[in-house]
């Protein structure tokens, strides 16, 4: 079967006003496409891979600025050492491998987690896509690696209780703008719409403090049968939705 790529499908006709400039990805789902086929979880996640860069052409097509893809949590390191292995030198080769393709795309990478614990190896391929593509405006891409919602808040809270004991920071100028600029990446916009594959309905510790407000699409697919089309049909699901932010 042909991926959407090869088709030159067009994104559906929508009003600029109702794309969402900022959508996170839970990439769910490559165990169990893998165990359906009889296969090694390994093969799931190799297959994700594809899905994942034809999300990112179709982000492109429809005129999404800002993508972040759940790559690897800080809760990942629990799985079998096997796995870990795996998708360590997995998310080297894929940054690695796809570069220079997102560089061409225009296509701006950034790496979004703690470096505790991360392999050396995959956080030099993370800087270095950094490097390379740093100057693309066309969509940002998100790497989410060794990253945790939780672990993210707790690490700002962190620095920002350090800057008080300096006396850098008084207590009473602490508020939610002031407190977003320790978070990793404090240029990240707030995420308008949140999609998980799979069927599963749930967060699951990712991008917490920016999804405060996103709408929530759960897709009964799964992630490494994701298309392009996944992404534009949650879109026009998100496109229908009357966003108020609190307002009556």
């Amino acid at each position: 079967m042909k991926k959407p790529s090869e088709k030159k499908m067009l994104p559906p006709r929508l009003p600029k006003s109702a794309i969402p400039h900022h959508v996170a990805l839970v990439m769910d789902g490559n165990g169990r496409w893998a165990k359906q086929r009889g296969l090694p979880r390994t093969k799931g996640h190799e297959a994700g891979e594809a899905a994942l860069f034809d999300v990112v052409e179709g982000a492109l097509l429809i005129g999404v600025k800002e993508l972040s893809a759940y790559a690897f949590s800080t809760e990942n390191w629990r799985r079998s050492p096997d796995e870990v292995k795996f998708l360590m030198g997995f998310n080297r080769e894929v940054i690695r491998r796809r570069r220079d393709q997102m560089n061409e795309m225009g296509v701006r990478i950034r790496w979004v987690g703690r470096p505790q614990k991360l392999w050396k190896s995959v956080m030099n391929e993370l800087l270095e896509a950094e490097e390379l593509t740093k100057r693309n405006k066309k969509l940002t891409l998100n790497m989410c690696v060794n990253y945790g919602g939780r672990a993210e808040i707790a690490d700002a809270a962190a620095l920002l209780a350090q800057d008080v004991a300096k006396k850098r920071i008084k207590p009473d100028q602490i508020n939610e703008k002031l407190f977003s600029k320790y978070l990793d990446e404090p240029t990240m916009s707030d995420v308008d719409l949140f999609l998980r594959s799979s069927g599963e309905q749930r967060t699951s510790n990712f991008l917490l403090w920016q999804s405060a407000y996103a709408e929530m699409v759960f897709m009964d697919v799964l992630w490494p049968d994701v298309t392009r089309e996944t992404l534009w049909k949650a879109i026009e699901i998100y496109a229908g939705r009357e966003r108020r932010f609190g307002k009556a």
